[in-house]
């Protein structure tokens, strides 16, 4: 009866969001080829109250005319980050209807955040998980590696294009260790105080480790920012630092697993040890569903972000053609360009249609990077087609209707891992330069948004996911989750904002590259430090049990961080506006 309610109100979720996708590309569209006159004013009374500012001269202008007017100067400093000028939209076509303008915006939010969770977990968690069985990588380097991948992809794709959009990796680092402190506070701190009745106990080894490794990289960005800049040498001595992590938690998983073999005792401190910090593992090593993921399922959830293992469409026998239909829209062009081999979502159709369609997905996307050059773009547009038609009639000729390809698989988990990847950067890329408009709208500084607003659409998976499996799954689901909330944020800081580091270095090589000096990024280390610090002083001398002291210590830590940064950040907007 529970998983029939929660299935009920998640197909309303969806079919809400697919219906809100609907109105807002429709809203788009029709203002696109909508025209409004606008009086004629004096641009030079405009630039020379605004033009000093950058973007944020929007302020600075009297209403929306006047606004419209130089967003639509050649001298335009508001570069959009996505494909969508949402800032043109907003006050050229919606000037009049700001209303309108803003909860169309508000409805596309929303829709991007579930495109880029989804994607994660239905698509691109699937694809690494069949590259690990693939190249047969052992339970502990497949959970550190490929499968965390799939659990921070939000977060990591978020950062990428933070970085590659120029002026915008403050938000990249806000997101990232806005995250952090999210899944670090709230989540610990609403799972502590909802098992505070089952005396649940975490490991203190594991607790010990990863808050060790979390400080030193707290550490190592406080060094970065305080030079206010950082080099290539310097990104990839970051990101090593993931590496460490990695061959540390191998070694201690071999040898808890040495340590098993001479001993019962050895053997249950194994099992609840080390592999927590990997949730997957478990899964992986006893090859069928535990006892955790049971009692989850039990309680309705199907598509788990944490565990990554892939999801089911819904069946169709419990819904009508109407409701499937509805469900079209977001679901139809993914399910159509990302290969998908597994044998539960295995259809003939699909697989041929995604190799035919992908690579004209990935020409149209390459064409328009390429400026002032239409025979290279229709020398793009001809080999994806050509490319298309190729693929189509081989996997046509080659596959069964009845099951997924056999041999010769590698080609397809490397194009459903490619266009996975290519789907959720396109996502990230219109979630953050619609999070930077919106800023610029509303006359705040962008990072503050990265740091609440994107960060907790990227968390709020890790909340929901964590929070039912410590309810749910017994003792050890609440340990699992506990490691997991250390574990994530541990990678997602490394992987995600290392590997962006990296990117951004190697860009500009062989010169270093320029930190803001953000203050909100001083106060999130900060709070961040103490509240692990608060886990690191506090679980031991209570036995490591979860309590609700413990708990509630950590959300008022989040609770002032995130008081402080938004006071701050209004506080500054008002002083801009004199």
């Amino acid at each position: 009866m529970g998983t029939s309610v929660f299935m009920s109100k998640r197909k309303n979720y969806v079919v809400f969001l697919n219906i809100s996708f609907v109105i807002a590309l429709f809203a788009f569209t029709i203002s696109y080829f909508y025209s409004q006159e606008f009086l004629v004013l004096n641009s030079t009374q405009i630039f020379k109250s605004s033009s000093k500012q950058g973007c944020n001269g929007l302020q600075a202008l009297e209403d929306y005319k006047a606004k419209c007017f130089y967003l639509k100067s050649k001298n335009n400093p508001c570069v959009e980050q996505g494909y969508i000028d949402y800032l043109y939209l907003f006050y050229c076509k919606f000037g009049t209807f700001p209303l309108l303008g803003y909860s169309l915006l508000f409805l596309w939010l929303l829709v991007l955040f579930y495109v880029l969770g989804n994607t994660a977990s239905e698509y691109f968690c699937s694809s690494l998980e069949s590259l690990s069985g693939f190249f047969k990588l052992s339970p502990t380097i497949a959970g550190v590696t490929l499968l965390s991948l799939g659990n921070g992809a939000p977060d990591v794709f978020s950062s990428l294009v933070s970085f590659m959009g120029g002026g915008t990796c403050e938000i990249g680092l806000n997101t990232v260790l806005g995250g952090a402190s999210f899944v670090s506070c709230v989540v610990v701190g609403v799972m502590s105080i909802s098992v505070r009745r089952r005396c649940v106990r975490v490991n203190k080894s594991d607790l010990v480790r990863d808050i060790f490794f979390f400080l030193l990289v707290l550490l190592c960005l406080t060094v970065i920012l305080v030079q206010k800049e950082i080099d290539l040498w310097g990104a990839l001595s970051f990101f090593s630092i993931y590496i460490a992590y990695v061959i540390v938690v191998y070694v201690l998983h071999i040898r808890s697993k040495n340590v098993g073999k001479d001993s019962e005792i050895g053997a249950d401190l194994s099992h609840h040890g080390n592999d927590l910090t990997i949730p997957i593992l478990q899964n992986m090593e006893k090859g069928v569903l535990n006892s955790v993921e049971e009692a989850i399922d039990e309680v309705g959830q199907v598509k788990r972000r944490w565990f990554c293992l892939g999801s089911s469409r819904y069946s169709s026998a419990s819904c009508g053609i109407f409701l499937s239909i509805l469900e079209m829209p977001l679901y139809l062009p993914r399910r159509l360009t990302i290969p998908v081999v597994s044998e539960e979502r295995w259809s003939k159709g699909y697989a041929v249609a995604s190799v035919t369609l992908a690579p004209l997905l990935l020409s149209t996307l390459g064409s328009s990077q390429i400026e002032n050059s239409e025979t290279l773009r229709l020398v793009i547009y001809g080999v994806g087609l050509l490319f298309g038609i190729g693929f189509g009639v081989v996997s046509c000729l080659t596959t069964e209707k009845s099951s997924p390809p056999k041999s010769c698989i590698f080609p397809w988990l490397a194009g459903g891992f490619l266009m996975s990847v290519t789907w959720s950067y396109i996502t990230a890329q219109e979630l953050v330069g619609l999070l930077v408009s919106l800023a610029h709208m509303f006359g705040v500084n962008p990072s503050i948004l990265g740091l609440t607003v994107l960060a907790w659409g990227n968390s709020l998976g890790d909340l929901v996911t964590n929070l039912t499996m410590a309810l749910n799954g017994g003792a050890e689901g609440a340990q699992i989750a506990f490691a997991g909330c250390y574990a994530g944020p541990i990678f997602n800081t490394l992987f995600g904002l290392g590997l962006s580091l990296v990117w951004y270095c190697w860009s500009k090589y062989p010169s270093s590259v320029a930190i803001p000096r953000d203050p909100y990024l001083f106060q999130t280390l900060g709070f961040l430090a103490a509240a692990l610090l608060w886990s690191l002083l506090i679980l031991p001398r209570r036995d490591m049990k979860l309590e609700g002291a413990f708990g509630g210590g950590l959300l008022v830590i989040y609770i002032v961080s995130i008081s402080w940064s938004v006071i701050q950040a209004l506080g500054s907007s008002q002083l801009d506006a004199y």
